[in-house]
């Protein structure tokens, strides 16, 4: 699954702008990551969503238990991989119907979230148990949260493409074509919102995440890594 997302929408990471000014390598622009995409999934649907936004998913290749999903919904838009090992009992907590799955219960509950605030983010996601990685757009608020599952176990990467749109993958060598050094995994228990404007440990929130310059070997231009309790309070 892809995302491109321009500056309009999220601000690139600076740590992300940094690894790709220390170690210069190649990139491409957003549209051509998206074309690439396309080009190497027969199969691929792709989405322009205004100006400032392409979306990309395939089932090719993908693994029986990490399937791929998308779903809209009220101008809510999701990606997701993976499974939730307590589907059935968050279908019941937002009143689904028994069909629905995982990418439609992820965008309910970006909405109870967006529409009951200050509901806490981590808590949203922390109910989550399961392998997933998913990538929600609401078109109305023009607002991106990310998220993956406490132990990694669905990959998820975020680089900076050369037009300095922010580009989310499941697949770390498309992303290296698209955005050289400024490229990382995003870290692994984490979400990002665009509502509040940086990276938040879900099953600790007060904790600081930082950003370590990778070696010139490694493919990453950093690595995020959560540390110590800061002073964040822990409804944001």
């Amino acid at each position: 699954m892809l995302g491109v997302f321009s500056s309009s929408i999220v601000s690139p990471p600076e740590e992300l702008v940094a690894a790709g000014s220390r170690t210069p390598s190649p990139k491409i622009t957003g549209k051509s990551l998206i074309n690439r995409f396309v080009g190497n999934n027969s199969a691929a649907v792709s989405m322009q969503i205004g100006d400032d936004v392409m979306l990309a998913y395939t089932h090719q290749n993908e693994s029986i238990t990490r399937p791929r999903s998308f779903a809209v919904k009220d101008e809510i838009f999701c990606l997701f991989e993976g499974a939730l090992d307590n589907l059935g009992s968050l279908k019941q907590q937002y009143g689904l119907s028994k069909s629905a799955n995982e990418v439609v219960l992820v965008i309910e509950a970006y909405k109870a979230l967006r529409d009951r605030a200050p509901y806490p983010m981590n808590q949203v996601v922390g109910h989550f148990i399961g392998n997933f990685s998913f990538v929600v757009f609401d078109k109305s608020t023009s607002t991106l949260f990310v998220a993956t599952d406490q132990h990694g176990k669905v990959p998820l990467y975020w680089g900076i493409t050369a037009d300095g749109c922010v580009a989310f993958a499941d697949d770390a060598d498309l992303l290296k074509v698209g955005c050289g050094k400024s490229l990382a995994s995003f870290p692994q228990g984490c979400f990002y919102s665009t509502a509040i404007g940086e990276l938040r440990c879900y099953e600790n929130p007060k904790n600081k995440i930082t950003a370590v310059p990778a070696t010139e070997e490694e493919i990453w231009g950093a690595k995020y890594m959560v540390g110590a309790p800061s002073m964040l309070s822990a409804t944001q």
